[in-house]
């Protein structure tokens, strides 16, 4: 008799466990539904209570997707762009004579930031960048520069100024507007 309650125990068992992974297995995906099916709406499968907690995320994932994938095929036959239009964002340059701005007129709402001053100085010697109105105030700005930005922005001026001096006539000629800024540039740091 011990032996039946035992087999009992071990067929109960079976029998769960078949129970939970045939539904899965049985459950129709959205992707083989017939033709006729999506054009009446997207097909919605609640997950059934019987699927263990990992098949059912699995399950609301493919739907999930598939239902994305729907929307989307519906608003190209509608003829709206699938894409969404995000408000522009300023541009580095403008985000950055901006922050110059702001500290020339010695605004309340100014602070230091370190992206806006490393883009200053990697462009301050591009005129289409930083246009000549604007280069004055940064002359001001320079002045305050402290520690190793002081330091690396000479070093690269001088480095700059070097270049342009062994370059070509032709070259010189192009660049009379960034040598006249690299000067201006070291003999206020210098």
């Amino acid at each position: 008799m011990a032996k039946h309650k035992r087999k009992g125990l071990e067929g109960t068992g079976k029998e769960s466990k078949k129970q939970k992974t045939t539904p899965a297995e049985e459950t129709p995906r959205a992707s083989e539904a017939r033709p006729g099916q999506e054009a009446a709406g997207p097909m919605v499968q609640e997950p059934s209570p019987e699927l263990s907690p990992e098949e059912r995320r699995v399950l609301e994932r493919k739907l999930k997707k598939e239902r994305k994938k729907e929307e989307k095929k519906r608003l190209r036959e509608a003829g709206i762009a699938a894409a969404q239009t995000l408000p522009a964002k300023p541009s580095a340059a403008a985000l950055a004579l901006e922050y110059l701005q702001g500290w020339a007129q010695k605004q309340e709402s100014w602070r230091f930031q370190k992206t806006r001053q490393t883009w200053l100085l990697l462009h301050m010697y591009e005129e289409d960048k930083v246009p000549d109105e604007h280069f004055s105030t940064l002359l001001d700005y320079l002045e305050g520069l402290k520690g190793s930005a002081r330091e690396l922005t000479v070093q690269k001026a001088e480095a700059l100024m070097q270049k342009l001096d062994e370059a070509s006539p032709e070259t010189r000629d192009r660049s009379l507007g960034k040598m006249q800024r690299l000067r201006q540039v070291l003999q206020l740091l210098s």
